[in-house]
């Protein structure tokens, strides 16, 4: 298992959304963030801002899954044909354990599954 996170314009966050339910990877933690990349903000006028707001989106995927899903996010969250400075990146972390509380069940990367004592 997986995990992908990638950091998309807030504009953007429905079409990826969408994408991914299309595609059938509708489990996806959405979280509002700010930052910057390499840009270093955009600059207007005098003012810098340094503070650009974005969206964090986490999915947990099969190993299989991870090129399929990371093109979908690309395609939804690319501005236009060739893209632009700030439509974000994509991280990919491998998942040891998964827990599920209301069940208390752990899956492994492997597939197997065990209920944990409570």
């Amino acid at each position: 298992m997986i995990m992908i996170r990638s950091i998309v314009r807030p504009e953007k966050v429905d079409d990826v959304l969408a994408a991914l339910m299309d595609a059938v990877f509708p489990a996806v933690t959405k979280i509002s963030v700010v930052g910057r990349g390499k840009q270093r903000g955009i600059k207007i006028g005098e003012i810098t801002y340094d503070e650009i707001p974005k969206e964090l989106l986490l999915l947990v995927v099969k190993d299989e899954d991870k090129d399929f899903v990371i093109n979908t996010i690309i395609k939804a969250a690319k501005t236009g044909e060739k893209g632009a400075f700030g439509d974000g990146k994509i991280f990919v972390s491998p998942v040891e354990e998964v827990y599920t509380i209301s069940s208390g069940i752990r899956e492994m990367p492997d597939g197997t599954t065990m209920e944990v004592a409570i």
